[in-house]
């Protein structure tokens, strides 16, 4: 690592601590009217972020990126309008920070209680999705913190124009504009500084490829809130709705393929198998998607004449495709699919379409991810759709934070004591 990264980084860490002290006293008035700026100005400059992000696109298409990357990429007049709408969101929600709960007097006399405090400084690491500079800095901004903001060399551009929006904001609401800073450089090299700075950073979230996210965990000696993979499955079982269930797996599996929280595998149950999956794999196969399926599902699809079947290998079942491809098992029961969910599945989003009471329950009490559903799509594994305005990322973690990570994620509990003159005996 270069000297120059290294005191750059070094620079940028110094700045946000000293910004985290500003933010953590900050009143909600200041941050809401911060949060309601920015909204503004992303409104009011959406030509000039489409046209910078349009150029970062560009360079993704001629640096031969595939379609999967570009579109997680690319900013469209939705994805801009979907940004300010989440910043109001946030600004709606109630800040979290200084609340104290279970005020309780002790025999001693002291009141025992618990304080929300924000976590301090927050790096956060991503690649290709420009519209997490927004959502990040705004949930670390109406929850007290300081954040530093690496994006991808790919997405430089609509980062840097993203900052300076949020940094107006920050003025315009008398905050230190350091409280949110972008990482200028494309130089890998400060992401390897940034993830051992443990005297300014106190939590790093990725948000990227599996790559990126397997390297931190080898290398990061700060502390992380991450999930690997987004193998999502869906379990129709005997009891099912069959037009419940093809209205939703369809859209698990195609509303968009993308994301994380986009439905990898299914499973059906053999006993409804023949009623449901000619309809829906008719609808997978006319919008495209590939379909891997295991010899049981192949024996029903073919009966009835379906052709391009591909064999589902082990390879398969691990793997989080973010593209028109899908897994296709039939198991016998709730308890094989359960089965194949904990060997198979990454932890994050698997849900159940069911009317049978006593299934759905053992699914939501059995399945040990962060989101659980019943009888809904995967795709609302969201921070934007549970009410938290916006995430950070996903965390597939057990320890203080799980699933969508928005406000209280990002805060943590310190005890409080209230006295009048007490001493120890």
């Amino acid at each position: 690592m270069s000297t120059e990264i290294q005191k750059m980084m070094q620079d940028i860490g110094q700045r946000a601590r000293s910004a985290s002290r500003a933010m953590a006293r900050a009143s909600s008035e200041q941050k809401n009217q911060a949060l309601l700026h920015i909204a503004k100005l992303v409104r009011q400059k959406a030509d000039e972020i489409q046209k910078v992000n349009a150029a970062d696109v560009e360079r993704a298409k001629a640096n031969g990126q595939d379609a999967a990357f570009v579109d997680r990429l690319t900013m469209t007049p939705k994805t801009i309008e979907t940004m300010a709408l989440g910043l109001e969101q946030i600004v709606s929600l109630e800040d979290p920070i200084g609340k104290v709960s279970a005020l309780k007097k002790q025999t001693s006399g002291i009141e025992l209680g618990q304080m929300r405090v924000p976590l301090g400084v927050i790096g956060i690491i991503y690649e290709s999705r420009p519209n997490v500079t927004i959502d990040a800095a705004a949930l670390c901004l109406k929850s007290g913190n300081a954040v530093i903001l690496r994006g991808g060399s790919e997405a430089i551009d609509s980062n840097t124009l993203l900052a300076q929006i949020i940094q107006e904001g920050l003025v315009a609401a008398t905050l230190p504009k350091d409280a949110v800073q972008v990482v200028t450089t494309t130089d890998r090299s400060a992401v390897g500084e940034m993830i051992t700075m443990t005297q300014y950073i106190d939590v790093i979230v990725p948000r990227g490829g599996k790559s990126l996210i397997a390297r931190l965990m080898a290398e990061a000696r700060v502390p992380m809130i991450k999930h690997l993979d987004g193998i999502c499955h869906t379990y129709i079982d005997a009891d099912a709705d069959l037009a419940m269930a093809v209205k939703v797996c369809d859209n698990a599996k195609t509303q968009r393929y993308a994301p994380c929280n986009a439905m990898e595998t299914l499973l059906v149950n053999k006993d409804i198998a023949a009623k449901v999956l000619p309809e829906l794999c008719k609808i997978y196969q006319d919008k495209g998607v590939e379909l891997r399926v295991d010899a049981a599902t192949r024996a029903t699809l073919e009966a009835i004449g379906f052709k391009n079947l591909v064999d589902a290998t082990e390879e398969d079942w691990q793997t989080e495709y973010l593209a028109p491809i899908l897994s296709i098992k039939t198991v016998a029961n709730i308890d094989e699919a359960m089965n194949h969910i904990e060997r198979y599945g990454s932890k994050h989003t698997d849900a159940i379409i069911t009317d049978n009471k006593l299934n759905a329950d053992r699914f939501l009490r059995e399945v040990d991810s962060a989101s659980v559903m019943v009888n809904a799509s995967t795709r609302f594994a969201d921070g934007f759709e549970y009410g938290l305005g916006a995430e950070i990322g996903i965390s597939n973690d057990k320890l203080h934070a799980r699933g969508p990570v928005g406000l209280d994620g990002l805060t943590s509990l310190k005890y409080v004591v209230l006295g009048h003159g007490e001493i120890r005996t």
